[in-house]
């Protein structure tokens, strides 16, 4: 017990160093997510400000601070105190023979870089594609969601808003996706993870971009705002799920996108009850109370 301790506080120690380190500037600037977040958050917001998608959206839109809370809070804080855990299940899970290589079904290791990371890219997104559906399509899940799908106003920082439980949907899947690349993540594999945060901010802001014949490859403004509107398609329990890419909606047809105005209710039906406080929103539906459906 006391080694699993050890390992928890240590981990906890290292994501604790690495973040106050990247704060002062002393990691490499391109593995900087903390600066990395600010300098990519200011840049779309600019955009949002110049090129205004709904020209009578506030610059600082309903919950803009709650949202840029959000980012700092679920990229960095929670990040640090769920990496205590992280560690413990590695050495567990290493204890009885599980490593990062266990799946290995796609090796990758040998190909060029530029391939690698391609590879790597894809792979990643469409694992969240996938749970993005679970996301939507389970009760107990959705429950959890609700807090992304609680805003009213479209805006960067939206991107960054949604309840904790989420990672620890996404994290062991992506996990999993890892290891189908035999443990292997590729060397530049920060450049996918900018390139990632920068998507999922543009399709959250408040400007109009579409990417031409790319849109049926890489996700949008347009698409996305569809996936946030109150009115789903009858029967459909979700629709645009993309994250960086759009390429899964159009081939597994959960693609839905009527019209291109921007001026689309945004929520959900029964989107109410859900509290307006940060502290409250962090622990909605850790309750007794049943989830509700779509």
């Amino acid at each position: 017990m006391n080694a699993l301790w050890e390992i928890f506080v240590s981990a906890i120690d290292g994501s604790l160093e690495w973040t106050w380190k990247s704060i002062i500037f002393e990691v490499p600037w391109y593995t900087n997510y903390f600066w990395g977040l600010i300098v990519i958050s200011l840049l779309v917001w600019g955009l949002e400000i110049l090129f205004p998608w709904r020209k009578d959206q506030s610059i600082f839109r309903k919950d803009f601070w709650l949202d840029a809370g959000y980012m700092f809070f679920n990229f960095f804080a929670f990040s640090i105190v769920i990496s205590g855990v992280y560690g413990i299940l590695e050495v567990l899970f290493n204890g009885v023979g599980i490593h990062l290589d266990s799946l290995s079904l796609i090796p990758i290791s040998s190909l060029p870089q530029w391939l690698q990371l391609l590879v790597f890219f894809i792979l990643l997104d469409f694992v969240q594609w996938f749970t993005h559906i679970l996301l939507h399509k389970y009760p107990f899940l959705w429950q959890f969601h609700k807090i992304h799908h609680s805003v009213k106003e479209m805006g960067f920082a939206a991107h960054l808003r949604y309840h904790w439980m989420e990672n620890i949907f996404y994290k062991p899947l992506k996990t999993i996706a890892v290891m189908l690349l035999g443990g292997f993540e590729p060397e530049q594999a920060y450049i996918v993870h900018f390139i990632a945060i920068t998507i999922g901010h543009i399709n959250h802001s408040n400007v109009k971009i579409s990417w031409g014949p790319l849109k049926y490859i890489v996700n949008n403004p347009v698409m996305h705002l569809y996936h946030h509107a109150y009115e789903l398609p009858e029967g459909k329990f979700g629709v645009n799920f993309g994250i960086s890419l759009s390429m899964w909606d159009y081939i597994f047809k959960t693609n839905y996108i009527p019209e291109e105005s921007g001026k689309v209710p945004l929520g959900f039906k029964g989107d109410e009850e859900v509290p307006k406080g940060f502290w409250k929103q962090i622990t909605f539906g850790l309750g007794k109370s049943k989830p509700k459906d779509i």
